[in-house]
C-alpha cells in the first residue's frame, strides 16, 4: 500500500469519463428530441406477441449503455480519478482504466437484464390479469413505493458510506494491474448498484419522459453517493416516492397530470 500512498492523488485529471458521459447525454438528448425512446424503453422490448429476438435485445442493451454513460458515471468520477493516480505507474495504466469501467459498466448491464427478466415476466402476469392490465398506475405506484422504501435501508446506508469514501474503497480493494482494475471496478460497480438500483428501477418502470426528469434523478443519486450531507436528501426522496406511489395506485385521479406515468 506504500506505492498507493505515494500515487493516489492524481497528477492530472483523465478526460475520458468525462468524454463518456457528455457523448452518452448527447446521445440520450438526441434520441428523445428526435422521437427514437422507444429504443431506449423496457416495453418496447416486448412490444410483439413472442419473445424478443436478438436485434431487439442487443439494441436496447446499447441504449442502456448510454443511460449508465449518461446518469451512473456522473457519480463514479471522483473513485476514477483517485484510481487514474494510483495506476500511472502501472505497465499499462490506460487499459486497466479503460478495464475499470468496462467492468462498472458490465454490473449496471447485469441489472439491466435481471430487470428485463422481470418485466417479461410480469408483462406474461398482465396479460393473464385483467384487473391489473386495465390498471398500469397500480404496478407503476408500486414500484414507486419499493424505491422510497428503500432509501430507509440498511443496505441503502451501507452502500452510500462505500461510495461516499472513495479514497478509503481505493485503499481497501485496489489491486495492481488488469485484473485488479476489472475487480475494482466490478466491487465498486456492486456498491453503486446497492446505492442506486431502486432509483434506477423507478425510471426503467416509469419509462423515459423527459431530459429535466432524467437530469433530475442524475442529480439525486450524483449528491447522494458523492457528498457526505447527500443524506440528508436520501430520507426526503424516500418520502417522496412513497407519497407519490401511494397516490398514483390508489388515487390517481387526484394527482396532477405531471405527475401521471
Amino acid at each position: 500500500m506504500a506505492t498507493l500512498a505515494r500515487s493516489s492523488s492524481p497528477t492530472r485529471i483523465d478526460l475520458l469519463p468525462f468524454i463518456l458521459v457528455a457523448l452518452s447525454w448527447g446521445l440520450m438528448v438526441a434520441l428523445m428530441t428526435g422521437g427514437h425512446t422507444d429504443v431506449m424503453a423496457h416495453d418496447s422490448v416486448f412490444a410483439g406477441p413472442a419473445l424478443p429476438s436478438a436485434s431487439t435485445l442487443l439494441l436496447f442493451l446499447a441504449a442502456w449503455q448510454v443511460m449508465t454513460g449518461a446518469m451512473m458515471l456522473p457519480s463514479t468520477l471522483p473513485l476514477f480519478q483517485l484510481f487514474v493516480g494510483a495506476s500511472r505507474r502501472q505497465e499499462q495504466p490506460h487499459l486497466a482504466r479503460i478495464v475499470f469501467l468496462v467492468a462498472y459498466f458490465a454490473v449496471w448491464t447485469g441489472f439491466a437484464l435481471v430487470a428485463l427478466t422481470f418485466d417479461g415476466v410480469l408483462h406474461v402476469v398482465v396479460d393473464r390479469w385483467a384487473w391489473l392490465e386495465d390498471r398500469p398506475h397500480v404496478i407503476a405506484g408500486t414500484v414507486l413505493i419499493v424505491a422510497g422504501a428503500f432509501q430507509f435501508s440498511p443496505l441503502k446506508e451501507r452502500c452510500l458510506d462505500a461510495c461516499r469514501s472513495p479514497l478509503g474503497f481505493l485503499y481497501q480493494h485496489y489491486r495492481r494491474g488488469v485484473g485488479g482494475a476489472w475487480h475494482l471496478g466490478i466491487r465498486h460497480g456492486l456498491f453503486c448498484l446497492g446505492c442506486c438500483w431502486a432509483l434506477m428501477l423507478v425510471m426503467f418502470a416509469v419509462g423515459i419522459g423527459s431530459i429535466a426528469g432524467m437530469a433530475g434523478l442524475t442529480g439525486v443519486m450524483t449528491i447522494e453517493k458523492s457528498f457526505p450531507w447527500g443524506r440528508r436528501l436520501v430520507p426526503i426522496v424516500g418520502v417522496t416516492l412513497i407519497a407519490w406511489g401511494i397516490g398514483l395506485a390508489v388515487a390517481p385521479g387526484t394527482l396532477p397530470a405531471w405527475l401521471h406515468v
